[in-house]
């Protein structure tokens, strides 16, 4: 990559070797710190103290010659600010740090190679878990686990997007930076309607995990400004234990409730003002990012029952009273393969349940790595076997829809051919199959088999039949540049991977006894990116 040279004198102050430590200053004139990256290279600590404001903290691998790629750093907080760089190695690297109003590789960005188009990923570096899901004054808040300084897991910052549709996203500057409790581990957010915490009416407030070096508790860090800006709470922390919390308000109560991962289940937790918080109750049987939430049952309001949650999928349906969890049915699993740490949105407009996960999914020889998955609604409804929730994609995605081939109706010779003339690597796909004779129905994509539907299972897993005694197979599929989405019989389970190598060149293709299936019918959609 072009080596870079400082062309503001003001940014041409030497590097001053004090002790172990190799200190840069500089003033803050452009919006960006860009810096090289080089995976060789151990990471060393890098120490951000601005004249005016809290320092923070990161591990950067700076490249001691040739970059592997280039990360950066907002710095328009500190604009017209004095910062001091302290570096606890040497690096050739540190000269190339450089100011511009651009990321380094601008250009490029959202057309990467395996950039996904119809998913959110971080412009640069690591990301996971889904974080404070919130609806706030017209926009959708995604905060997320994320490292911004490389494409491993480390240096947890809470990143940022925002979207009015929940299908393009604008990514903002990191919300949360580590500080002297440690680095930002998950949490929720919430919009105090009743100024309960005093920071004021309708302010946005984000309870997370602090951790530091595995001594871990919960903060809190509030915004008056639509989440652009936090301050975290002088008080902090708020509550001890473990990670991961979730709150929501409870009305009946007029308080808070927290769910929060403690080893071996989750522990409810209750305040009146978001800052004293005391234990309720606990049961066992989840591990990471719980969930809490009310849902009606077959669309009837007069009939709810709560979930819970945890990070793997797993569930419960039972009742809640503010302070205990009884559960009454479960434990049930909808989602399957790379869907990780699950979360909901607080306060949505229309009342819909929505969910965002973590996609377990490698972005290969690029400058950011993993992507969520595509959003959901998740309901309740009574099928063959009992109550179940069901997760469907939302129906935004219409709004990416390119070209159409409808096929239904026809046999799979003629399907296939069509299929072949498909060019797009960006798809939605509906369908309705149907095994006459128990046959297998597969689904394959360049060369390689990613679904599974026969008598027994669907992709491995028992199959949840509509109707007993018929072998009938709805399905709802998402291709992207390096993942697969499937839904299976209307969202009841769900599998998340990514695209395995190519074995051949050839797009869809459905395979099966051709006198043992009927298609009733599938559609395919050619999509277009979220990033245009």
């Amino acid at each position: 990559m072009k080596r870079f040279i400082f062309i503001a004198l003001s940014f041409l102050i030497p590097l001053i070797l004090t002790g172990q430590n190799i200190v840069k200053e500089l003033t803050i004139e452009k919006q960006y710190l860009n810096f090289p990256v080089d995976m060789q290279q151990e990471r060393q600590l890098v120490r951000f103290i601005p004249d005016k404001d809290s320092a923070t903290y990161s591990v950067i691998r700076i490249s001691d010659g040739k970059a592997d790629y280039w990360v950066f750093k907002d710095v328009s907080g500190w604009m017209g600010q004095k910062l001091k760089l302290i570096f606890s190695r040497q690096a050739n690297g540190i000269e190339m740090i450089y100011q511009s109003d651009k990321v380094a590789g601008q250009d490029s960005l959202y057309k990467e190679k395996n950039r996904p188009l119809f998913h959110f990923s971080s412009r640069r570096g690591w990301n996971n878990d889904p974080n404070g899901l919130v609806y706030c004054e017209g926009e959708y808040h995604l905060f997320y686990q994320h490292n911004p300084y490389e494409t491993q897991w480390e240096n947890m910052h809470w990143g940022h997007a925002v979207s009015k549709d929940l299908i393009h996203w604008t990514e903002l500057n990191d919300a949360l930076y580590p500080d002297h409790l440690g680095t930002m581990f998950s949490g929720s957010a919430v919009i105090d309607k009743n100024n309960t915490s005093g920071f004021g009416k309708n302010a946005l407030i984000a309870i997370y995990t602090a951790d530091n070096k595995g001594k871990e508790a919960q903060c809190l860090a509030f915004s008056t400004d639509k989440g652009r800006t936090f301050t975290k709470y002088a008080g902090n922390p708020v509550a001890g234990e473990t990670r991961d919390p979730k709150v929501i308000w409870f009305q009946p109560n007029q308080e808070w409730v927290m769910v929060l991962y403690k080893t071996g289940g989750i522990s409810f937790l209750t305040s009146k003002d978001l800052k004293a918080w005391k234990e309720q109750s606990h049961i066992n049987g989840f591990f990471e990012c719980p969930e809490l939430f009310e849902l009606p049952v077959d669309g009837k309001p007069d009939k709810t029952l709560w979930v819970v949650y945890g990070g793997s999928g797993t569930y419960m349906l039972g009742d809640f009273d503010g302070r205990i969890f009884t559960p009454h049915y479960g434990k049930y699993r909808n989602t399957y393969g790379a869907n990780y740490a699950a979360q909901t949105y607080n306060n949505t407009p229309d009342g819909r349940r929505i969910q965002i996960a973590w996609g377990r999914i490698e972005q290969p020889g690029m400058p950011f790595n993993q992507m969520m998955l595509f959003p959901t609604v998740l309901t309740l409804r009574t099928t063959n076997e009992g109550i179940r929730m069901f997760s469907e994609p939302i129906d935004a995605i219409n709004e990416l829809h390119e070209k159409e081939y409808d096929l239904s109706g026809l046999d799979i010779k003629e399907v296939n051919e069509k299929l072949s003339q498909i060019g797009s690597d960006l798809l939605h796909i509906t369908g309705r199959f149907e095994s006459l004779n128990g046959s297998k129905i597969s689904i394959s994509y360049r060369g390689n088999n990613y679904i599974s539907m026969d008598a027994d299972e669907i992709n491995g897993i028992q199959t949840p039949l509509q109707n007993p005694g018929s072998l009938v197979f709805d399905i709802e599929v998402f291709i992207d540049r390096t993942s697969i989405e499937s839904f299976f019989q209307n969202g009841l389970i769900e599998f998340a991977d990514p695209l395995k190598k190519a074995a051949k060149q050839t797009g869809l293709e459905i395979v099966g006894d051709p006198s043992g299936l009927k298609i009733h019918n599938l559609k395919v959609y050619e999509l277009r990116s979220i990033w245009e």
